[in-house]
C-alpha cells in the first residue's frame, strides 16, 4: 500500500473515531500533497510524499521554537501534536552511528579533502538519507569530519 493511500485511510479512521486534532493534521498533509501534485502536474510517489512531510515537519519545528520564544505554550502544544501525527508517516530514522558510517563512506567515495568538498559529499548523501535523517544533523556531522 502506498503512503498516500495509507494517509487517506488514516483520515477516514480519524473521522470515524472523531479525533479532530489528528484529522485536521492529516487533512493539512493531504492538501499539501495535492497542492504539490497540481503545481508540478505529477503524481507523487512515496519519496515525494516523504519530502512533503519533511517540509511540514520543518515548518512545525520552526514554529515551535518561535512560539517558545514568545512564551505561547498553548500554540507550542498544538504544533507538537501535529509533529507527532506527521512523524508517524516518516520512515524509521537512522541513529547517529549509522549516519556517521554513511558520511564516512560518502567522503571516501567522493575523495573529499576538506570543507571545500562539502557540497560534493552532500550531493551523494542527500538521496541516500532523504527522509531517514535530519539533513541539518548530517551537515553538521559532515562539517566536523571534513574539518579534521
Amino acid at each position: 500500500m502506498s503512503l498516500k493511500t495509507q494517509i487517506s485511510d488514516d483520515m477516514k479512521s480519524a473521522m470515524r473515531a472523531k479525533e479532530t486534532a489528528r484529522l485536521g493534521t492529516i487533512r493539512l498533509l493531504l492538501a499539501a500533497i495535492k497542492q504539490r501534485e497540481v503545481d508540478e502536474r505529477i503524481e507523487l510517489d512515496d519519496v515525494g510524499v516523504v519530502a512533503v512531510i519533511e517540509k511540514m515537519l520543518k515548518q512545525r519545528r520552526d514554529s515551535i521554537s518561535q512560539y517558545q520564544a514568545a512564551a505561547r505554550q498553548d500554540l507550542v502544544d498544538v504544533e507538537q501534536a501535529e509533529v507527532v501525527v506527521l512523524q508517524a508517516y516518516m520512515p524509521q530514522q537512522l541513529g547517529d552511528d549509522e549516519i556517521a558510517t554513511a558520511v564516512a563512506e560518502s567522503i571516501a567515495v567522493v575523495g573529499a579533502a576538506g570543507p571545500q568538498d562539502m557540497g560534493k559529499v552532500m550531493a551523494v548523501l542527500k538521496p541516500k538519507l532523504a527522509g531517514r535523517a535530519d539533513m541539518g544533523r548530517v551537515s553538521a556531522l559532515l562539517k566536523a569530519q571534513l574539518s579534521k
